[in-house]
């Protein structure tokens, strides 16, 4: 069962600024492919984003236009289930980008960490990316995309190995969740459905 961990980072607040992509191709046993690259957004860098991934102007000068790496990005997505911490940030940064470009959104079926943790995990303190790598003992640097991707493809797998399945349909039929889905001009996001209150009987 092959999935796709993607992580962007962003120079401002438009979500239509990433200048760094992350990508994993990952299974339910191990990682087997991974892609990085910066990406030049053609616009101003925030203070505030560069203080949370290092990231400058300077460092994106030869970097790629996210038209340019979005061919390789969609050859990766096309046909495979994405995942992503925090997936509504990553996907609308997406969609957001492809809207401005002016190109076509791929058609593409995704899930949330975040949102599966909560579920899977719901006594940790929190459900932040560094939490769960805690609490699952990996390293990794935060707020580096690639870096990020690879630690969400792990809880993803950590998250498959608790409900001891390897079947994505069994495993969100066990959580009682449903995929997110971006497809031409559109989308909706991933749901984790209320699970049904047991109804006590008195006699």
């Amino acid at each position: 069962m092959k999935f796709i961990s993607i992580d962007f980072e962003t120079a401002n607040e438009k979500r239509f600024s990433p200048c760094a992509v992350g990508i994993v191709v990952a299974d339910e046993t191990g990682i087997r492919d991974e892609y990085y690259s910066l990406i030049h957004p053609k616009m101003y860098f925030s203070s505030f984003n560069t203080r949370i991934h290092g990231i400058t102007e300077a460092d994106v000068k030869d970097a790629p236009t996210f038209t340019e790496v979005w061919p390789t990005i969609h050859q990766y997505l096309a046909n495979n289930l994405a995942i992503a911490h925090n997936a509504s940030f990553d996907m609308s940064v997406i969609r957001q980008t492809l809207d401005y470009v002016q190109l076509d959104y791929p058609e593409l079926d995704y899930l949330c960490t975040a949102n599966i943790a909560k579920r899977v995990w719901p006594d940790l303190m929190n459900h932040k990316l560094n939490t769960l790598a805690a609490h699952h003992g990996i390293t990794f640097d935060h707020h580096h995309a690639l870096e990020d991707a690879r630690v969400a493809a792990k809880v993803f797998q950590k998250a498959l190995e608790t409900y001891e399945t390897d079947s994505v349909d069994t495993f969100l039929e066990r959580c009682n969740m449903t995929k997110g889905r971006i497809f031409d001009r559109g989308y909706y996001p991933p749901k984790a459905k209320r699970k049904k209150k047991s109804k006590k009987i008195y006699v």
